[in-house]
């Protein structure tokens, strides 16, 4: 399947059907109803301009979003691609389109993200585009504390 995925700032429509996404298994990890925190600033509208933008599809339809955060010559990425889009190898056209809109739009150094260590898919796919681990850690976040994996990629 050849998808063209398009970055557009946030819209409350689309922030709003993001944070009614559900993740089958142990992936529900990622819906923003786990994490109060995530949920109130993907709702709030004085972030989206500033760092989340909506992927959407040729016929505009919602696939994904991201969160691009600078500091100083990183981007921090956070991003999710819808529920029903998953495993059918759109993983690495997606991030590419953030990664290029990110370099446009910030032109930074390097990028870094971190993933929940059980993500082996996630993990193996940031691997495959350029990066590596930095470091382990653990974060308190979805009502428990969670091993984590820094990643940064050179740009």
């Amino acid at each position: 399947m050849m998808v063209e995925f398009l970055l557009r700032p946030m819209r409350r429509e689309d922030a709003v059907l993001v944070a009614a996404w559900h993740y089958d298994g142990p992936y529900s990890f990622y819906d923003m109803d786990q994490d109060p925190e995530d949920l109130a600033e993907l709702l709030d509208g004085r972030s989206w301009e500033r760092k989340y933008r909506s992927v959407v599809d040729e016929t505009g339809a919602l696939v994904g979003f991201f969160c691009f955060d600078p500091d100083g010559s990183t981007v921090e990425i956070g991003l999710g691609l819808r529920p029903d889009l998953t495993g059918q190898g759109l993983g690495r056209p997606f991030l590419e389109a953030g990664l290029a809109s990110a370099r446009a739009e910030h032109r930074p150094d390097r990028f870094r993200l971190s993933v929940a260590a059980f993500n082996q898919r996630a993990v193996r796919l940031y691997e495959q585009a350029g990066f590596s681990a930095v470091r382990e850690y653990t974060q308190t976040t979805n009502g428990g504390e969670y091993p984590f994996v820094m990643m940064e990629k050179p740009v």
